[in-house]
């Protein structure tokens, strides 16, 4: 698949980058895509969420009322789950929600992934590009240039780029990432993925295997 290399003022260079179709040009795996997925919201999670029960309650032992001739219900202790104050009942306790997924399936995912948004014509190849100084407003200028000011995007770096990456960390909705870390989520939760051409062979070597 061959597409049309960009400068970052929105025109072509006159070159052409060509996809590999191994990549950009598979029948997605629904299933994995849903896995990969999963599996990156899970690790999100903190899973420090505690509740006390029954146990760890602070409260008198004083046996509430007589056992019998009440016309209720027999109550020993306060602390009991039923009781306003009382312990909760298998309470959530601090676990880890992370869970192990197999490489080729994350792999199969992940193009998956891209030969989605290939599909949807949503994937750029710009030429690399670098800024001087660390502006928010040149990078504010590329999106504009691209068309991509009013859409959710997905910058993917070859190489580490600080002055680049420092300059779209504080504009809404843009993300930029390295080769090494591109992820099914991202691919998926962006409405266009650009691809910066320093990070093409990275990406099929990566994924081609």
């Amino acid at each position: 698949m061959e597409v049309a290399v960009l400068d970052i003022n929105g025109k072509e260079t006159g070159r052409k980058a060509n996809l590999s179709d191994a990549v950009f040009a598979i029948e997605p795996n629904e299933h994995a895509v849903y896995l990969d997925v999963k599996q990156y919201l899970a690790n999100q999670r903190q899973g420090t969420h505690k509740a006390k029960e029954r146990a760890e309650i602070v409260g008198s032992t004083r046996k509430l009322k007589k056992q019998k001739g009440t016309g209720t219900a027999r109550a020993g202790s306060i602390k009991s789950p039923v009781f306003r104050g009382g312990g909760r009942i298998f309470g959530p306790r601090p676990r880890s929600y992370s869970f192990k997924l197999n490489k080729n399936v994350k792999r199969l995912a992940r193009k998956s992934a891209l030969s989605i948004k290939a599909g949807e014509q949503a994937v750029t190849v710009v030429e690399d590009f670098n800024f001087e100084e660390i502006k928010t407003k040149n990078f504010v200028s590329v999106l504009k240039s691209l068309g991509l000011d009013a859409k959710k995007s997905l910058f993917v770096l070859g190489a580490e780029n600080k002055n680049v990456y420092l300059s779209s960390r504080n504009i809404e909705n843009t993300d930029v990432i390295l080769a090494s870390e591109l992820s099914t989520y991202k691919v998926l939760n962006a409405a266009n993925v650009i691809l910066l051409e320093g990070s093409l062979e990275g990406i099929e070597t990566n994924l081609s295997k």
